[in-house]
């Protein structure tokens, strides 16, 4: 792997276990927005989006009420469209009104920022609806992180575990994969970029628990992924 010689021009960011801890999403913004879908729901049916979602969560069990299908959706933490978008909305009123915040690790904003200010290029891919992905990124203890950030992709560009999602973000990026660096705690999704071309980099953080994977490179925080990858330090 060339990534130890040749620094990236691009790092793309997964979130869960990568820059922000899982027990956040499942802990806070899962039940967060399950403890609210009922009155959401009934507030926002008529709007036409949110009806376009009622009708497909109809199409997929039908006869059952929307928050049962949501519930049952969740608890198999299941990626489909309808969910993304209402919990998405429930989180952007969480967020807009100060309920919610997101919560990275402590190094990730200093790290972050000392990437961007040396010129290097940030991107998220994430399973996480990329109106999701901003909610997160934009309410930081830092502030809004989102103007450090050239893209937001999430799996309407493909599967996480599918090379071809990252080679399709690679032409959205406008780069040559060779020079996008990945991180991710996921081993089936780093093999799927790497497969792409990419450089890549397995994020294994202590308090998620996740198992080395003895087929990539990997760092316990994104200063080590600096130190290895000769990227910038923040001073």
């Amino acid at each position: 792997m060339s990534g130890e010689t040749v620094p990236p021009s691009v790092v793309l960011l997964d979130i869960e276990g990568t820059v922000s801890p899982i027990s956040f999403v499942h802990d806070v913004l899962f039940p967060y927005a399950r403890a609210r879908l009922g009155a959401f729901i009934a507030s926002h049916s008529g709007e036409p989006d949110i009806a376009a979602a009622l009708a497909e969560l109809d199409d997929m069990t039908p006869g059952a009420q929307p928050v049962q299908t949501l519930h049952a959706l969740m608890d198999r933490d299941a990626k489909v469209g309808p969910l993304k978008l209402i919990q998405g909305r429930i989180w952007a009123e969480g967020f807009a009104a100060g309920a919610l915040s997101g919560r990275f690790y402590p190094e990730v904003a200093p790290v972050l920022l000392a990437w961007h200010a040396a010129g290097l290029a940030l991107a998220v891919y994430s399973s996480g609806s990329e109106e999701a992905q901003r909610l997160l990124f934009g309410h930081t203890e830092a502030g809004d992180l989102t103007p450090l950030f050239v893209g937001f992709f999430d799996t309407r560009i493909g599967g996480k575990r599918e090379a071809a999602s990252y080679a399709a973000i690679a032409r959205a990026l406008g780069r040559q994969p060779a020079a996008i660096l990945f991180l991710s705690d996921a081993e089936a999704e780093l093999a799927a970029a790497a497969k792409a071309g990419l450089m890549v980099c397995q994020l294994v953080r202590a308090e998620d628990g996740t198992a080395p994977s003895a087929a990539h490179p990997h760092a316990p925080d994104l200063a080590s992924v600096a130190a290895r990858f000769g990227l910038p330090q923040p001073s």
